[in-house]
């Protein structure tokens, strides 16, 4: 017989970890998404109307988020596999 899904050696797919690794990675696509939020020219900030430095500001936090999923994943793997999570 085949074994069941709810045996004891089985470990779950989405944990928390993951969860949060995909929020990280979906929040900046909702930010873009969201037009609407951004789509204006004041406040300036050295003279770049805010549409364009508000992009470019997700550009850096884009970057932050998405080596934090990576840290995380690569964490979680860490544990799974046995290793030490540093």
């Amino acid at each position: 017989m085949s074994q069941s899904a709810a045996s004891p050696d089985r470990r779950q797919v989405v944990t928390p970890t993951r969860v949060v690794a995909g929020i990280c990675l979906i929040a900046p696509f909702v930010a873009m998404l969201w037009v609407s939020s951004y789509a204006r020219i004041e406040p300036t900030f050295i003279g770049i109307p805010f549409f364009y430095w508000y992009q470019m500001l997700w550009v850096l936090i884009s970057t932050a988020l998405t080596t934090l999923a990576y840290t995380l994943v690569q964490r979680e793997q860490r544990a799974r596999k046995g290793g030490a999570a540093q």
